[in-house]
């Protein structure tokens, strides 16, 4: 009878101490520098630290560092770790922990190879040092190293980042606020985090994005793969599980209408939607073909299809960059913005050279957004007169054909349907979508010198009032030759459980989080 007695006490500690977290997809990769999928940059943002963080205004902050020095001409920073860092093995994070970090991590992100560009030499004079030397001065140097999203530039012990950027590493080992627990993980299903006791979160300001103090709260955090939508939304709302992080659009209704659950914005830049281009096969080698797609896109139907007509999570027009964000401009937008006249579009793509050339568009139909905005842009394609070809496949079958860059009859494709975090399109630094870089970019591999000189000097840029004047530039020039077709920015609706408190905005972060009493 004792026993019997006892459980319901045990189980409601359990719960006041354990998270239950159900992520969008399941995690398949756990090293964030061989994978841009989120899912994995939201785990890697639990276990390990970095540098320097974000806070809501999109400003770098310290994080591991106490603080850095900068040398009067702008070519030699020294940065000094905070005292107590420790690894989740036991061992301290020193100085040639943070170097082989950071130089692994630079051989895989946009943002990190431009900073290593101008790097003549990294450094660790002493344990708790970390030296750049320059051959510029690099203004940026700490909003790159506290990039929050794809690819994030973690610490991990140097016996880690020894491992070459294109393997995985072979155990998570952070420094973070959670510790990754190997042996309960069941891939497709689980993966378990425990509260790394020995974390130190920073004992000065304010909890703010990914900036401030880090503080752990619940001893376990189980994160659950459960790929139907029915099953876990009935398992939010009986309490089975905590937290879901993006609910199907159609379900938020009824969600909402739950006394118990919580429907929220965390994720505050939004997701962007867009059609990518082959821009080295007919017919969008042809820059004229691909503008002249452009002025057929019409993004309120495309969120409309994605999102339904709901104005509170929808933004827009957007253009190349983020709406609301810093580097946003009404440059070049008139193609997007102006009436959609498919009749006009039809003659424009005539008049740049379409000549019935096959085009495939590849659809990844398990991922609802993304095989929304393709059904919308094949219904215009066929009333274009283009000769289509719709492939339907599952997401991660289209992530494999994409890499292929044979001719479509060797399993090459057109056109791909995909969304980004809004982070991602924040400014050029992040924005790998908006470059010319041909084959050495992401799969549409447009070459466009113009682009990446602008590139260049945005990173150079003396101040914000330059920056945002040379990002109008990338966005009119990245219209200009079609680098893609944007389809409109919506915000994806989190649900929890309403005795959770102290949730951050900007990602789907776990520190400061508890459950009320």
């Amino acid at each position: 009878m004792a026993g019997t007695l006892a459980r319901p006490a045990q189980v409601r500690a359990a719960s006041a101490t354990t998270l239950r977290f159900v992520p969008y997809a399941d995690l398949a990769l756990l090293d964030p520098i061989i994978t841009t999928n989120y899912v994995t940059r939201t785990h890697a943002l639990m276990v390990f630290d970095t540098l320097y963080s974000l806070d809501a205004a999109y400003r770098a902050q310290p994080q591991m560092v106490a603080g850095h020095e900068v040398t009067a001409d702008g070519l030699t920073w020294r940065l000094t770790l905070r005292d107590g860092l420790r690894f989740h093995d036991g061992t301290p994070v020193l100085g040639r922990d943070v170097v082989a970090s950071l130089k692994r991590w630079s051989q895989r992100d946009a943002y990190g190879g431009a900073l290593f560009d101008t790097v003549d030499d990294l450094s660790a004079p002493s344990d708790t040092m970390v030296q750049f030397r320059l051959k510029r001065p690099f203004p940026l140097l700490p909003d790159a190293l506290a990039k929050p999203t794809s690819y994030v530039p973690v610490i991990m012990p140097e016996r880690l980042s020894a491992t070459p950027a294109t393997q995985a590493v072979p155990e998570i080992v952070g420094s973070g606020p959670y510790r990754f627990v190997a042996a309960e993980r069941v891939p497709g299903s689980l993966n378990v985090y425990r509260r790394f006791e020995e974390y130190r979160p920073r004992p000065d300001g304010t909890a703010s994005f990914t900036a401030g103090p880090r503080i752990a709260h619940f001893d376990r955090i189980e994160w659950r793969t459960i790929p139907d939508g029915a099953t876990a939304a009935g398992a939010l709302r009986s309490g089975e599980i905590d937290w879901w992080e993006q609910p199907l659009v159609d379900l938020v209704p009824d969600l909402m209408r739950q006394p118990a659950v919580r429907v929220d914005l965390v994720e505050t830049a939004g997701l962007i939607g867009q059609i990518r281009l082959n821009h080295t096969l007919p017919p969008f080698d042809n820059p004229a073909i691909s503008r002249a797609l452009l002025s057929a896109v019409d993004q309120t139907e495309m969120m409309d299809a994605v999102a339904g007509s709901d104005p509170a999570i929808r933004r827009g027009p957007v253009g190349i960059f983020t709406a609301g964000g810093p580097m946003a401009s009404s440059a070049g937008m008139a193609v997007l913005t102006g009436p959609r006249d498919l009749a006009a579009a039809k003659r424009a793509l005539a008049e740049a050279g379409y000549k019935g050339e096959r085009v495939v568009l590849l659809s990844g139909t398990d991922v609802p957004r993304i095989n929304a905005i393709c059904e919308v842009m094949a219904d215009a394609c066929r009333k274009l007169g283009m000769n289509l070809d719709v492939v339907a496949t599952d997401w991660g079958t289209v992530n494999q054909r994409i890499l292929n860059a044979k001719p479509l009859d060797q399993g090459g494709w057109s056109m791909f349907g995909i969304f980004s975090g809004g982070l991602d399109h924040l400014s050029p630094a992040y924005h790998l979508a908006a470059r010319g870089n041909g084959r050495a970019g992401v799969p549409s591999w447009l070459t466009d010198a113009p682009l990446e000189e602008m590139r260049s000097a945005w990173f150079a840029a003396p101040d914000l009032a330059a920056q945002k004047a040379l990002a109008a530039r990338i966005q009119a020039r990245a219209l200009e030759v079609g680098a893609y077709l944007p389809c409109g920015q919506y915000f994806q609706p989190t649900a929890y459980r309403r005795d959770l408190e102290g949730m951050l905005t900007g990602l789907p972060l776990f520190w400061n989080l508890r459950r009320s009493a």
